[in-house]
C-alpha cells in the first residue's frame, strides 16, 4: 500500500509559542488517523499545516509523492485535500445546495458548470444524509446537520485526504454513531482520513491507528488499544497525579 500523505519533522512556531513541534508521521491510502491530545496540544495546528492554511515554519510535508509545503491552500484543494471546520462557518444567505457546491466548484473536480455542481451537490448531501435540506439556507442549519454540511463541503472537493476537526463535537451518542458511518462509508471509497476528535469511545472504534499531541510533540502512534493504554498518554490527558 502506498502512502498518501508523509509529514516530515514539522514545526510550527508563533513568537515564542511552539504549537508543533518536530512532527513525522506518514499516512496509507485508505487509512483512517486519529489524532488526540489534550486541548492546546497543537491538533487543529497540525491539520492547518496540512491543508495549507497555515505554513509550517520548518519541515516538509509530502502529498503523493510530491512537496506541497510552499503551496497555498486553495492548490492544495485542486490536488485532492479537503477539510472540515471545528467552527462551522456555511456561506451566509446561501441554500445547503449551493454551499456543497462550492466544494464542487473549486476541489480537485474542478467542475466549471455550475449546474454540474450542484448535481455532483445533491449526491454528496445524500451520502451524508441532508438531501432533505437542499432548498434550506445553510446558516439555519442545527448543530448537528451543520456537521454534515461541513463533511457534504468536503466530500464535493473529491478529495484524496480528508481531514475532519472534530465533527462528533456536541453531538449525541445516536449521532456520533451516523457520523461515524459516514466517515466508514467515506473511506471504502479510497480515501485517507484523518480525524481529529475528544470523544474517545468513538476515535477507538472509528480509527486504524492513534497519534497523540501533548504540548506540539508527538507522544504516541500506533495501535488504538496499545496507545491508550500508554502511560504516557494517560497522564498527558489526566495528569500525573490521576493517571
Amino acid at each position: 500500500m502506498s502512502s498518501v500523505l508523509d509529514v516530515k519533522h514539522v514545526t510550527r512556531r508563533f513568537a515564542g509559542l511552539v504549537a508543533v513541534n518536530d512532527v513525522s508521521f506518514v499516512l496509507d491510502e485508505s487509512e483512517i488517523l486519529g489524532v488526540i491530545g489534550p486541548n492546546g496540544a497543537g491538533k487543529t495546528t497540525l491539520v492547518s499545516l496540512i491543508s495549507g492554511t497555515l505554513a509550517p515554519t520548518s519541515g516538509d510535508i509530502v502529498f503523493q509523492e510530491k512537496s506541497i509545503t510552499k503551496l497555498p491552500a486553495f492548490r492544495r484543494a485542486r490536488l485532492g485535500i479537503g477539510r472540515t471546520f471545528q467552527i462551522m462557518r456555511p456561506f451566509p444567505g446561501l441554500s445547503v445546495l449551493d454551499n456543497v457546491a462550492v466544494g464542487a466548484l473549486f476541489g480537485r473536480g474542478g467542475e466549471a458548470d455550475l449546474a454540474h455542481a450542484r448535481e455532483k451537490a445533491r449526491a454528496h448531501l445524500d451520502f451524508v444524509g441532508l438531501g432533505r435540506f437542499i432548498d434550506q439556507r445553510a446558516d439555519e442549519l442545527g448543530g448537528p446537520a451543520r456537521k454534515r454540511l461541513e463533511l457534504a463541503k468536503a466530500l464535493a472537493m473529491e478529495p484524496k485526504l480528508l481531514l475532519c476537526d472534530e465533527v462528533m463535537a456536541g453531538l449525541n451518542h445516536v449521532e456520533i454513531d451516523e457520523v461515524i458511518d459516514v466517515i466508514r462509508k467515506v473511506r471504502r471509497e479510497g480515501i485517507a482520513i484523518i480525524v481529529i476528535e475528544h470523544v474517545i469511545k468513538a476515535i477507538k472504534s472509528l480509527s486504524d491507528r492513534l497519534l497523540v499531541l501533548h504540548h506540539g510533540v508527538k507522544i504516541a502512534d500506533g495501535a488504538p488499544d496499545t496507545v491508550l493504554s500508554d502511560a504516557v498518554v494517560i497522564e498527558a490527558y489526566l495528569g500525573r497525579r490521576r493517571a
